[in-house]
């Protein structure tokens, strides 16, 4: 990367992934436009300049990202840990984005009755190599992530066989006696007569918006992640939060003090309005109630809105940003 190029921002280039990440881009008015159609590689933001998208595969954005390639880009965190070992070191999670969930986790079959937890698995690893003369075969693509686990849960006496197909099949096809592989709802585990052991979620994972800590943080990367994240961040509190205005006769500043210790319902700009009118926001989660009990301090009309975008003076994602590449 040169010092001054423009940022570099990469997004899954095929399925549900990329669907997603382009939703999430139009919701913080960042429209990705792909100058030749979806079968191009290259793109651009509308609107903002400055920037370069590259369409690359989810697990390609994850080594960009390690090696400075990207500035920022969008990829599961299960890519993340598994293919990176000093992943925090080399990269900041700036958020998650709500979609692309999926657990990996460690499943075993539903015949093995007795093997509940990962503290069975030593012991049917011992039986095994007595009754076998070789050690439990463990099926993933998950090769670091599993010996972690597995490390961290004192199992040891067993080998890792990397799947290179439809992980899930392994114990039916003798291919290995279990597996760890990324599920979303179960389904295909249970299909191949397989469960998921009671303390055998190794990661939660779901999309995040990755910043590279090792790339080329020129002027013009930084006024364009400034611009992208300022917007990301607007939508994000608009999205969370909700304004409620109020005519409250006799309005106090106590019951506005009360109004914000008990709903997190803060006056709008810090000031009150002329005369018995109040703007208010508070969460989302608190909105109802808080409208209930306006009502009940003697407020006549309360009405809820939904903003498109809450811009406000700090960043807390380019805060986090500016603090890891300095």
């Amino acid at each position: 990367m040169t010092a001054n190029q423009p940022l570099t921002l990469a997004v899954p280039s095929k399925g549900r992934l990329q669907e997603n990440a382009f939703a999430f881009f139009a919701r913080a008015g960042l429209p990705l436009v792909q100058g030749r159609g979806s079968r191009d590689y290259r793109g651009t933001i509308s609107g903002v300049p400055d920037v370069d998208v590259l369409f690359l595969s989810a697990s390609e954005i994850a080594r960009e990202l390690a090696q400075g390639g990207a500035h920022l880009g969008i990829t599961g965190e299960d890519l993340i840990r598994e293919n990176i070992p000093d992943a925090n070191d080399r990269l900041e999670l700036l958020t998650p984005l709500g979609f692309g969930h999926a657990n990996v986790v460690v499943a075993v079959p539903q015949a093995w009755i007795d093997v509940q937890r990962m503290a069975d698995l030593e012991d049917v690893a011992s039986q095994f190599r007595s009754r076998h003369g070789r050690k439990l075969r463990v099926a993933t693509k998950y090769v670091n992530l599993t010996r972690n686990w597995f490390a961290l849960h004192g199992v040891t006496d067993y080998r890792i066989v990397e799947s290179l197909g439809a992980t899930e099949g392994a114990p039916a096809s003798g291919a290995a006696e279990l597996i760890v592989d990324i599920t979303t709802t179960g389904a295909t585990l249970s299909a191949n007569a397989l469960k998921v052991l009671e303390d055998g979620v190794m990661l939660r994972s779901e999309a995040n918006l990755v910043a590279s800590i090792p790339a080329t943080w020129g002027p013009r990367a930084r006024k364009a992640v400034g611009t992208i994240l300022a917007r990301i961040a607007a939508e994000g509190e608009a999205r969370t939060t909700r304004e409620v205005r109020a005519i409250w006769p006799g309005v106090t500043d106590a019951g506005l003090a009360e109004a914000d210790e008990r709903f997190s319902a803060r006056l709008q700009g810090g000031e009150r309005g002329a005369g018995d009118r109040v703007i208010l926001q508070c969460p989302k989660a608190t909105m109802f109630a808080l409208a209930e009990w306006l009502l009940a301090q003697g407020a006549v009309r309360v009405a809820v809105a939904e903003a498109d975008y809450v811009f406000t003076a700090t960043n807390s994602l380019m805060e986090r940003l500016d603090r890891r590449i300095g």
